[in-house]
């Protein structure tokens, strides 16, 4: 069994997975009369069909026990997925490049500082939400319209990886 390391997320690192939402080191403009600093584009929606929509929604989600078996990873290929943690709390990170199925020797994990958000692209494999708190809310971003738009890969016993997140637990 593979242990993940956990990297920090950086819009370096995080490139071939999508992109990391932050005001930090993002280019920004003055709005409002001076008051507001407006950062813009941070992410692109993907969208797959002509009529599939952008939502806004909030995922409330707990915290799982770890250690953690990385058992599976979901793909959404008809359009990306922003999540953006409103209580600015940590959270885990794993992915895998786009693929017809998660290679395991290409998963990697990553942390947020709570300041971040990832924007998933079309296609990434990815773990569902791994809160470190209980009732973590995250806006999230994505698509709605005709089609399947997850799909969800399970590995075999001998492809499973662990991701040990104890260290960044708030408890």
């Amino acid at each position: 069994m593979k242990l993940l390391k956990i990297e920090p997320l950086t819009k370096e690192a995080f490139a071939a997975f999508g992109q990391v939402i932050e005001t930090q080191g993002s280019d920004h403009f003055t709005i409002n009369n001076g008051s507001t600093e407006r950062y813009n584009r941070l992410a692109d929606v993907e969208l797959a069909r002509p009529d599939d929509k952008a939502i806004i929604s909030i995922f409330r989600a707990n915290r799982l026990e770890y250690p953690l078996e990385i058992k599976m990873l979901e793909r959404h290929p008809q359009g990306s997925q922003a999540f953006v943690p409103m209580q600015r709390q940590r959270f885990l990170i794993v992915v895998a490049p786009p693929a017809e199925s998660p290679d395991p020797s290409e998963i990697r994990a990553f942390i947020s500082n709570g300041n971040q958000g990832v924007n998933y692209a079309t296609g990434v494999w990815h773990h569902p939400i791994l809160a470190l708190e209980n009732s973590s809310d995250y806006l999230i971003v994505d698509r709605s319209g005709e089609g399947n738009n997850c799909d969800e890969h399970f590995f075999g016993n001998e492809e499973i990886s662990t991701l040990d997140g104890r260290e960044y637990l708030n408890n």
